[in-house]
């Protein structure tokens, strides 16, 4: 617990510093904005994140519908190559990197970065070669600029505390043509499918979490608050244009599923 608060206290500490900037964007900005979920939300969210360690990768799958994957793979082919340094943020299990793995015959320098430090020893026992791992936020990443080819975000933008600070902290770790990679769930344009989605992640996945993790899975209903503050896809893809030269934003599920790649 403490270090959860230690990483709030940090953000905190840069919102009353008014001089503090991520390249062009100031803390000042979440006063113009609710994108993201601000810091007290985030706080809860991450302390149900850290109850449903144990069964997190198989609830998870449940979410896509048994697609997350193909998701994966569809969001990382052609975005990761051999040689090239990745950071994994908001890496969870690491699927996103062992996917990234896989595709390219294990060529690749890989490091794991979560606010969460159990799951980060826990994931870190998963690969056969221990990645680097680091603990932090999206919104303060501590590594210098340009020194990533890609970054891989699995079903963890979403938690943002600030969404625009983060993504522009994630254009600057990366090199020039470097990618940013979202699989994430979508939040549909169209009203009549994006209250399909809302209904199905209020009321029918508590219950198949519940089946798949008993009591522990109905924490997973948290997962409506991050849905709710998540912005539609083609804010998403506006949001992600302010700081990227060009976007490949790719649906499914009716747009319920996204696998984006943003290029520097």
């Amino acid at each position: 617990m403490k270090i959860y608060k230690t990483i709030l206290k940090t953000y905190q500490n840069l919102q009353v510093n008014k001089n503090f900037r991520f390249e062009k964007y100031s803390i000042r900005y979440k006063e113009k904005t609710n994108l993201g979920l601000g810091s007290s939300y985030w706080s809860e969210v991450i302390e149900v994140l850290r109850e449903i360690i144990p069964i997190y990768d198989k609830v998870n799958s449940i979410i896509s519908l048994g697609k997350d994957v193909e998701h994966r793979n569809r969001g990382i082919s052609g975005r990761v190559f051999k040689g090239n340094k990745i950071l994994d943020a908001g890496s969870g299990f690491g699927n996103m990197s062992k996917t990234a793995l896989k595709i390219t015959g294990g060529d690749i320098s890989i490091t794991l970065y979560d606010p969460l430090v159990p799951m980060l020893k826990n994931t870190g026992s998963h690969f056969e070669k221990t990645p680097d791992m680091a603990n932090g936020i999206f919104e303060h990443i501590p590594f210098r600029d340009e020194e990533f080819d890609a970054v891989l975000c699995g079903y963890s933008l979403r938690d943002a505390i600030n969404l625009r600070i983060a993504i522009s902290e994630i254009h600057r770790v990366l090199k020039k043509e470097g990618r940013m990679v979202i699989v994430d769930l979508g939040k549909p344009d169209k009203r009549f499918i994006r209250a399909g989605v809302a209904f199905y992640l209020r009321c029918i996945l508590p219950i198949l979490a519940f089946s798949a993790g008993g009591r522990l899975g109905l924490k997973f209903g948290t997962l409506y608050g991050t849905f709710q503050r998540w912005p539609q896809n083609k804010k998403l893809e506006e949001l992600l244009l302010e700081k990227f030269s060009r976007v490949e934003f790719e649906k499914d599920l009716m747009g319920g599923a996204i696998m984006v790649a943003a290029y520097k």
